[in-house]
């Protein structure tokens, strides 16, 4: 069954994605995966929402913009020829380049993204990164809130 694919460009649409914490990861790349919130299972729905939508996301730490543009490229590509076969209706997916990716030969990205594709339905989420430090406000250093206005 072919699947209408298309992007998904909101900051917010990625952040929600990587809340759900589904991901898979392989050489080549990282898929994240989740369902669209509101979308039925495909035999209860009237065919509505049938279309599975593709982010591409590189970090700086994989190169230059020249670097990651390619990476990104390649990436495109790759989905391209997958996804209309491969992904899910109704769920949201990134695809996060790795440093491997500029190096890797295409046919083992394609099979890195087939694999990640097959298994991230069924991917556990991962636990919270607990190297992270919280953001927000409200505790100083020491755990307790500090008096006053100013901190010396």
């Amino acid at each position: 069954m072919t699947v209408t694919v298309e992007r998904l460009k909101k900051r917010a649409d990625f952040l929600r994605v990587a809340g759900t914490r589904r991901k898979w990861v392989t050489d080549g790349l990282i898929l994240q995966g989740a369902p669209r919130p509101g979308i039925q299972p495909e035999d209860q729905s009237a065919g509505e929402d049938r279309f599975a939508r593709i982010g591409f996301t590189v970090t700086k730490k994989v190169g230059k913009a020249v670097v990651r543009n390619r990476v990104r490229r390649r990436l495109r590509a790759v989905a391209d020829l997958l996804a209309p076969d491969m992904a899910l209706s109704g769920w949201d997916y990134v695809v996060i380049g790795r440093q491997q990716t500029i190096e890797r030969p295409f046919d083992a990205l394609v099979e890195d993204m087939r694999t990640a594709l097959r298994r991230i339905p069924d991917a556990k989420p991962s636990s919270a990164d607990r190297s992270r430090p919280s953001r927000g406000r409200g505790k100083a250093k020491g755990g307790k809130r500090q008096a006053g206005g100013s901190v010396k």
